[in-house]
Parts: C-alpha cells; sequence; structure tokens
C-alpha cells in the first residue's frame, strides 16, 4: 500500500474552514469498509495518534475472522485496534439494538483510553439517503436535516469529518493507495430500508435523470435553515419562562403562557429540547407524539398526557414535563 501519493487527498478531506477542528488524538469507528477504512489512514497521514475502535455486531459466524484480519491491518499501519464482539441481538429492530450497543461500547472505551473525540464515516452519499429516509418518515426541518456533524453525547465528541465527500470519491482514492476494505454483506439486504433507497430508488431517479445526491442534499440545506428559525424562536420561549430548567425530581417546567402562545413548529421544538433534557441527548418525540401534544394542547392542557418515557400535566401556570419508567416509542438519534 502506498499511502504516500495519496496523502494529499486524504489530508484535504479534513481540512477547510467550516470542517470540525479535531484534537491530536481521536478514535474512528472502524467496521473495516471503505468509508472508515478511508477515514482511518486519512487521520493516520494527516498527523493524528489515531486509534480504532472495532464493534462486532455478532450478526455473521465470519465476523470474528474480519475482526482478526483487521487486527492485523492495523497492525502493519502501526495504529492501535481495540475490538469487541456484541451479544446476538433480536431479529425485531436488531440495527437499533447494534447502534445502542456500538455507543455503549465507545463510552467504555472512551473513559479507559482517556479518548475523547470519535470520528465516524458517513460521507455524502449517507447523508442524502439519510435525508430521503426522513421526508419519507414525515420528519419535520430538524429531522431532515440529516446527520450532525458534531454533537456530544455523555462527555464523547463524536464528528462525522467526511460528510462533504462522496463514496466514489473515497474508493477512488483506496483503489489508488492500493487499500484493502471488506464490503458488508447486509449493504444488499433489500430488507432495510436504507438500502432500498440506496439500491433501488436512487438508480431509479439517476436513470429519469434525476441527481438523488444533489437533490436531497439541497433538502437538507433547506431543512438546516428552517431548523435554525426555529431553534431561534424556541430559544425565546425557553428563555422567557419562569422555569425552564429539571428540578431535582427531573420534572421539566414551563410557563404554560409561553407555552400556548407560540408556533405550533416552535412548540415542537421546544418539546423535543424538554424531552432531552429530561430523559437525555438523543431522546426526541415522534410525530405521533407531535400530533397528541397538539391536540392535548387544544383542549386546554385538561388531564395529563403519556408519551413513551414522559408525561405532560398542566398544573395551575406551569407544563410540567414528569419522566416515567417506561421508554420504548420515543426516538433515539
Amino acid at each position: 500500500m502506498n499511502l504516500e501519493r495519496m496523502s494529499t487527498r486524504f489530508a484535504g478531506w479534513l481540512g477547510g474552514s467550516n470542517r470540525s477542528v479535531l484534537p491530536h488524538k481521536v478514535a474512528v469507528g472502524w467496521s473495516g469498509g471503505a468509508d472508515s477504512t478511508a477515514l482511518l489512514l486519512a487521520l493516520k497521514v494527516s498527523g493524528h495518534d489515531v486509534v480504532a475502535w472495532h464493534v462486532d455486531h455478532g450478526w455473521r459466524d465470519s465476523s470474528r475472522h474480519e475482526s482478526a484480519i483487521l487486527a492485523g491491518r492495523a497492525s502493519r499501519w502501526g495504529i492501535p485496534f481495540y475490538s469487541a464482539r456484541l451479544s446476538a441481538a433480536g431479529e425485531a429492530n436488531r440495527e437499533a439494538e447494534a447502534r445502542r450497543g456500538r455507543l455503549e461500547q465507545f463510552l467504555r472505551w472512551s473513559s479507559e483510553l482517556d479518548v475523547t473525540t470519535l470520528c465516524l464515516a458517513h460521507q455524502l452519499d449517507d447523508q442524502a439517503e439519510t435525508v430521503c429516509m426522513r421526508l419519507l418518515q414525515g420528519a419535520g426541518a430538524g429531522g431532515c436535516r440529516g446527520m450532525q456533524q458534531e454533537r456530544m453525547h455523555h462527555g464523547l465528541r463524536i464528528v462525522r469529518p467526511l460528510l462533504h465527500v462522496s463514496g466514489a470519491e473515497l474508493r477512488e482514492a483506496l483503489r489508488l493507495a492500493g487499500a484493502e476494505w471488506f464490503e458488508d454483506p447486509s449493504n444488499s439486504d433489500m430488507s432495510i430500508w436504507r438500502n432500498r433507497i440506496r439500491h433501488g430508488l436512487f438508480p431509479r431517479m439517476a436513470a429519469a435523470g434525476v441527481a438523488p445526491e444533489l437533490l436531497f442534499m439541497r433538502w437538507q440545506k433547506q431543512a438546516e435553515r428552517v431548523a435554525v428559525h426555529l431553534d431561534a424562536g424556541a430559544d425565546v420561549v425557553l428563555k422567557n419562562s419562569s422555569s425552564p430548567a429539571k428540578n431535582n425530581d427531573g420534572v421539566v417546567r414551563l410557563s404554560w403562557r409561553q407555552w400556548v402562545d407560540c408556533p405550533a413548529a416552535v412548540r415542537a421544538r421546544v418539546l423535543q429540547r424538554m424531552m432531552a433534557t429530561a430523559l437525555g441527548d438523543g431522546v426526541t418525540p415522534g410525530r405521533r407524539h407531535i400530533v397528541l401534544v397538539e391536540q392535548w394542547t387544544s383542549r386546554n392542557g385538561r388531564g395529563g398526557l403519556d408519551l413513551s418515557g414522559c408525561r405532560l400535566q398542566r398544573r395551575k401556570g406551569d407544563l410540567h414535563l414528569l419522566p416515567t419508567t417506561s421508554v420504548c416509542a420515543c426516538h433515539h438519534g
């Protein structure tokens, strides 16, 4: 493998004034696929002290052998390698279980190794597919923003440095460098919604003369602008409220008058913020919950309203959001 002649291109992916500034020591979530391999090598040739974190989902018997191969590659490249295998998940919602298991393992490694920045290799095509999927699911502006370039998760900074780079460009760079990668068999599983978009919808759109990546990235930019406006409205509501904070019982309180007077779209964003405060980062109401909350608000908050993981109540001049014991239908983004 010859990385020297590819170092300029690899480093170029990570540069630019609009990119996240990365510390010297970073981890990469490394599946062994093309995208994460390209990110791992790009960080290595750019001079970062990089470690590879590999989580084996345990979906295939062959994955144990693949983990061993990745350990060997990392050793040849001079990159510390850490691997863990998850317990087999049930068929129902196994992708969500795998995502949760990955994050839990990443947090453990972050604590054990004192690495506080994790880089993930989602790229431009992944972002376009995500926006398309969110639109089909009926998401609002917040959801159609797609994946965030950067966020915090329980003290771990998660960065996606390649959202501006296409998958084709990443693979071409790896081929020129002579680097190997794995093709995950699950990428061809047409029971997965994302794969139906990637292998079915997008090629048909391209055949009809529509560039799907360009189309949905335009939607993403529009959603970003609308979401910024909604966030500004939510900031005003939360700032003006007499008590927007969480008390010792985990209850989040908000002025009922502020709640009722703001536009419905802003109210949905305020609800998202309240749920994140009460239940943790990444927990957000689904579309069904937002509709129920609007109906309940139009009834002047009579009675309480149970959502998954929390309950809304009007108490005198305040709206109260109380955590409950069952968190099952809220979306973890």
